[in-house]
Parts: structure tokens; C-alpha cells; sequence
């Protein structure tokens, strides 16, 4: 039987923190234990975009959508997915917060100066990030998980844009975590507390695909982490990352846990 959080459920438009009373996790005892060297963990949470969603994917199409006829439509997709990266993460670190749109929107103004192009639509990515679709096996590995774990998403997203691509996953999350209510992005840690407020005592196993939003701040944290190296990076060494456990896709994840 999957375990429960008592009371616990969320949606993404709940507050957390401050806006809500702490709920203390209980978790049923006769869930069925999986045989792996992994320890016991009671909540799997995980990143969503880029690690469950393809988001590499929803925003090279998405450029190259409105690219289309533009004189620097030649830009690469690989480019212009780092581009939006290092533009993210810019504008997430300013004060005072803004909301994901609002991010995405000057990351793309600023990548269309960088490429030269001259009448962007600054709602691209806002408005394809809706159709962004999961890795292949994002779905039945979290169908496999959701036997042994309570689920749960923490993500750097407006609670709207996460509403509509939860459409896409085919089990519930009963934790969700999101940076509108939090008024914050990860890495700063205001995700991870307000999860561990939900989660309490129980073991909690976080996963994702960004080591600089998510691994190195949880394992800060003291949160057990596994990191999903889809791309097969090899990021400048560290002490934490090289200690770091990781996966190449979500069926080893699943594979790992269950045994």
C-alpha cells in the first residue's frame, strides 16, 4: 500500500510557511518496504522541469517556433537553452521576487539582444511551458514509486504553469512546493524548508536534474539527494558532487529504490 501524509495534501494554490500551520507527517506502517541498499525513505520529491518534463526539448521548440522566418533563426537550440538558463538563474537571484513569467519574460528579452532579434515575444516560454511533455519514462517510473512513496514536486514555477503540467503526469502528487508560494527560487532554501515543514520526521529522498538548484542546496540541508544525470554532465569537481549519488534516467531511479 502507497503511504499517506496525514492531512497533508497540497495544491498549488496553498501557502506554505507563514500562510499555513505546519502539518505533522504520519506515515501508515504497513506500507510495503522495498529491498534495495537505499535506506528506508518514507517521501520521494523531486524537481519537475528537467527532470520529469523535457524541458531542454519544450524551449529549443519554442524558440524555434517564433524563430521561424528570422533572420537569426540559426541560433542553435543548444545555444538558446543555455542562454535561457543563465538568464533564469539572473533574474531569479534579484530582489524583490518576481513571478516565473515574469522571469522568463526578461530572460527572453535579454537573449533576444544577445542574438540579435529585433521583435521578440516575451511570452514564449510562458505560453509553451504548458505543453511541455515528460522524459519517456518519467510516467511509469513514478507509477512504479507511487506503490511505496507519498510523491511530491518542489519547483521554480508559478502555481498556474505547474497546475497545467501536472495534466500530464499519470499519479498524484500529494506534496507541492512551488516558487510563488514561497516567494522564492532554489537554490535559496525556502523550498526545501517548507517541504521539510510538511514531511516532518519521516524520510524524505529528494531528486532531480540541476545539481546548482537542487542537490548542492539539499544536501546543505541535510537532505538525502539522488542526482538525474540525463545528459551525462561532467561539472567541475567538488567535495559534494563528487560524493553525490546519481542515476542516468528515472527507470534507474526506480530500479535503484525498489530494487
Amino acid at each position: 500500500m502507497r503511504p499517506t501524509l496525514s492531512q497533508n495534501k497540497t495544491t498549488p494554490a496553498h501557502r506554505t510557511g507563514s500562510h499555513r500551520p505546519a502539518v505533522e507527517a504520519t506515515i501508515q506502517a504497513h506500507r510495503v518496504k522495498p529491498v534495495a541498499e537505499e535506506p528506508d525513505y518514507d517521501v520521494v520529491t523531486f524537481d519537475c522541469y528537467g527532470t520529469l518534463i523535457d524541458w531542454e526539448t519544450g524551449i529549443g521548440e519554442a524558440f524555434h517556433e517564433a524563430l521561424t522566418g528570422v533572420e537569426r533563426k540559426t541560433v542553435s537550440a543548444k545555444k538558446l537553452v543555455a542562454l535561457s538558463d543563465e538568464e533564469e538563474r539572473r533574474v531569479e537571484k534579484e530582489k524583490p521576487y518576481k513571478s516565473y513569467r515574469e522571469v522568463q519574460s526578461l530572460a527572453v528579452k535579454t537573449i533576444a539582444r544577445k542574438i540579435d532579434w529585433s521583435h521578440p515575444d516575451p511570452d514564449i516560454l510562458s505560453e509553451a511551458l504548458p505543453r511541455w511533455k515528460p522524459f519517456p519514462d518519467t510516467n511509469p517510473s513514478l507509477k512504479r514509486l507511487a506503490k511505496s512513496y507519498t510523491l511530491g514536486i518542489l519547483s521554480n514555477v508559478d502555481n498556474d504553469l505547474l497546475a497545467a503540467t501536472l495534466t500530464h503526469f499519470t499519479v498524484p502528487f500529494e506534496i507541492i512546493i512551488t516558487a510563488e508560494q514561497v516567494r522564492s527560487y532554489k537554490p535559496r532554501p525556502a523550498h526545501f524548508r517548507a517541504a521539510r515543514r510538511v514531511i516532518g520526521t519521516n524520510q524524505w529522498l529528494h531528486v532531480a536534474g540541476s545539481l546548482y538548484h537542487d542537490i548542492e542546496p539539499a544536501t546543505k540541508l541535510a537532505i538525502s539527494t539522488i542526482w538525474v544525470n540525463r545528459n551525462k554532465q561532467k561539472p567541475v569537481p567538488s567535495a559534494l558532487r563528487r560524493t553525490a549519488k546519481k542515476v542516468r534516467n528515472l527507470t534507474e531511479l526506480a530500479n535503484r529504490l525498489q530494487g
